[in-house]
């Protein structure tokens, strides 16, 4: 027999169902079922501790791009991925958590982020063939959040894919860039390349079979595809744009399937995935150890600006009650 508080989340529930249904747009102040709240922190907090991270591995070339202006790119891209951060923690902030607390369950191992930043950067082709395929992937995954049922989210993503946009056409323009240079530096975008490669297909998450969660997040309106469609649709995209580059992806079953107007590609190692996403990746330890540092230093702006919001508080206040 249900129970009295069961019994009067009914016409809510129902409201709730309505709204999904309609194609409309759950805010933060409208209910919501429990389970579609979780999911929703869950999926926001893993996003924006990926962009926060992904500052790292590009971050690490900064001091070494090859010139001011690659300087001044790359220094561009590593804030807007700041940024992102902190729209999609304000977002995940009107579901009511705090953000201090996600950052320190991140610090802590329990909530994770993108297996993609747990591999290095090890050449400086790595910065064009992460904003080419990685932020491609990301574009791929991010276009339909624009579109989700939780507004926040989906407002704070419009910005986010527009910039990610542009994240992706300067990664390839670096690329373009080093393929007409000299024999050395073509080698040195093939070899980043193959590196990417499968971790980028990596970044949709695991098979549909396999994903626990994809069912319910689409019947909320969460997510718009499944994770392998999502896959299917970076590699479409992918491969002509890599013939154009020059380069040619480390996948032998690659081959156009005109029967299923597509390309048949091979299995990623989803037994490599799982072993980052359990942090055994190549940084894993690295990445979470420098958050942790940069959130230990930075401890002091946090005192300081809330000790100086709290005084221009107690000012305005007394300014209030003065005759």
């Amino acid at each position: 027999m249900p129970s009295p508080a069961d019994v009067h989340d009914v016409p809510l529930q129902e409201t709730f169902d309505a709204t999904i249904a309609a194609e409309q747009r759950i805010e933060p102040r409208d209910w919501m079922p429990d389970g579609y709240r979780k999911t929703l922190i869950r999926q926001i907090a893993q996003h924006a501790h990926s962009e926060i991270i992904g500052m790292q591995p590009e971050g690490n070339w900064l001091t070494r791009a090859p010139s001011l202006r690659r300087k001044a790119i790359l220094t561009a891209k590593v804030q807007d991925e700041a940024g992102h951060g902190m729209y999609l923690y304000s977002a995940a902030e009107t579901l009511g958590v705090d953000r201090e607390d996600l950052t320190t369950k991140l610090i802590e191992g329990r909530q994770k982020y993108s297996s993609i930043f747990n591999y290095p950067t090890l050449t400086y082709a790595d910065v064009g063939t992460i904003g080419w395929l990685v932020d491609g992937a990301a574009i791929c995954n991010q276009v339909p959040l624009c579109r989700s049922s939780f507004g926040p989210y989906a407002r704070a993503m419009i910005r986010v894919c527009k910039e990610e946009s542009f994240h992706q056409r300067q990664g390839y323009e670096l690329l373009t860039t080093m393929m007409r240079g000299t024999d050395e530096q073509r080698a040195m975008v093939q070899e980043s390349v193959n590196r990417w490669w499968w971790p980028a297909l990596m970044m949709f998450g695991p098979p549909d079979d396999q994903s626990p969660n994809t069912a319910q997040s689409m019947a909320w309106g969460v997510k718009r595809h499944t994770n392998d469609e999502l896959r299917q649709r970076f590699v479409d995209m992918s491969i002509p744009q890599a013939q154009a580059l020059g380069v040619t992806f480390p996948d032998p079953d690659l081959a156009w399937n005109a029967e299923r107007g597509s390309y048949d590609f091979g299995e990623p190692d989803w037994s490599e995935f799982m072993a980052i996403v359990k942090g055994n990746g190549p940084t894993n330890l690295a990445r979470i150890a420098r958050r942790r540092a940069a959130h230990e230093d930075g401890a002091w702006v946090r005192e300081a600006a809330t000790a100086f919001a709290a005084k221009q508080a107690g000012q305005t206040r007394s300014e209030e009650v003065q005759p």
